[in-house]
C-alpha cells in the first residue's frame, strides 16, 4: 500500500509538472540525451551504489521515516512515509542540526507525539538515528521543501553537514543527485543509498529545476550536489518528484533559503 501511494504521488505530480513545461522542447532535449528516436524513452541506469569509493559527502543523505495518517475508504488508515533527507550546516561548522527534505514527505503528519526518525550512515558502518521535528515547509507541492531539526545534533566527526550552494546551480555545470530510491534494483528496495553523477540541469523555472538525473520514488528529499571550482560540495536543492526514466525535479535551494537561513544555527 504504501509503495503504491508513493508510486501515484512520483507520477502524478510529474504529470502536472509536464503540463506547465514547453512539451517540444523538453521531448527534444530527453531524446537527444537518452539516443532514443521513437517511442517511450528509457533511460539506462546511470545511478551508482555509495561504496568506500564514493565521495563523503554522501554520508550526510540519509533515510527519514515519517509516521503519518490519513483517510482510505472511508476510513483513517496508519501510513509511513520513507523519504530521504539531507543533513546541512554552516561552512566550517563543528556541528549540524539542521535536516533538508521534501514537503510532501510530511503532508500526512499530523500527530506531533510521533517520531520522525533520520539516519545516516558514518565513516565506520554503522547506523546513527536522530528524532526530528518539523520547524518550516513549503505548504504544497508547488514549494515542495521542508526543514527539520534534529534534537540531538551530529558532530563533524561522525557526520559532516553539506554547505549551501551561495547562488543557483549553474545550468552549465553538471549535478549529483543522492537518495534512497526504493527501486527493486540500484535501490535494493529503499535501504541501498544510490546516485547519479554527473547528470544534468535541461531546464530551469523559478520554482523548480529539470534534470536528467535518475532517481525513483523514496528519493524525494534527497540532495542535488554541485561542485565548486574548488572541488567542495554544495547543496544545490531537494529531490522534489519525477517519471523514474530520466526526468527528476528539484527545487533549488534558492526557493527557500531565507527560511533555511532563518533556522539554521
Amino acid at each position: 500500500m504504501r509503495q503504491v501511494t508513493m508510486g501515484k504521488r512520483w507520477t502524478d505530480c510529474y504529470a502536472r509538472s509536464r503540463e506547465k513545461t514547453h512539451r517540444s522542447l523538453f521531448l527534444a532535449i530527453l531524446l537527444a540525451y537518452t539516443g532514443v528516436t521513437g517511442g517511450p524513452a528509457h533511460a539506462a541506469d546511470t545511478r551508482q551504489a555509495f561504496n568506500l569509493n564514493s565521495p563523503l559527502w554522501l554520508m550526510a543523505v540519509g533515510q527519514l521515516q515519517v509516521p503519518g495518517s490519513r483517510y482510505e475508504n472511508g476510513k483513517r488508515s496508519q501510513h509511513r512515509e520513507d523519504c530521504s533527507a539531507t543533513l546541512v550546516a554552516k561552512a566550517g561548522a563543528h556541528r549540524a542540526n539542521t535536516i533538508i527534505t521534501a514537503w510532501h514527505c510530511l503532508e500526512f503528519y499530523l500527530d506531533l507525539s510521533k517520531t520522525i526518525s533520520f539516519t545516516l550512515l558514518e565513516p565506520s558502518g554503522q547506523t546513527l538515528t536522530r528524532e526530528a521535528y518539523r520547524l518550516a515547509d513549503g505548504g504544497g507541492m508547488h514549494n515542495d521543501w521542508a526543514i527539520l531539526r534534529l534534537y540531538q545534533p551530529i558532530q563533524r566527526s561522525q557526520v559532516a553537514g553539506i554547505a549551501l550552494h551561495p547562488a543557483r546551480a549553474d545550468p552549465q555545470q553538471p549535478i549529483t543527485m543522492a537518495g534512497y530510491s526504493r527501486d527493486a534494483g540500484m535501490g535494493q528496495s529503499g535501504e541501498q543509498l544510490s546516485y547519479d553523477a554527473n547528470c544534468s540541469i535541461i531546464a530551469q523555472t523559478g520554482d523548480s529545476t529539470d534534470s536528467n538525473c535518475l532517481a525513483h520514488k523514496g528519493a524525494s528529499g534527497g540532495a542535488v550536489v554541485q561542485l565548486s571550482l574548488q572541488g567542495q560540495a554544495l547543496y544545490a536543492g531537494v529531490i522534489s518528484r519525477g517519471d523514474s526514466e530520466g526526468l527528476s525535479i528539484y527545487v533549488p535551494v534558492s526557493r527557500f533559503r531565507s527560511a533555511l537561513t532563518q533556522h539554521m544555527n
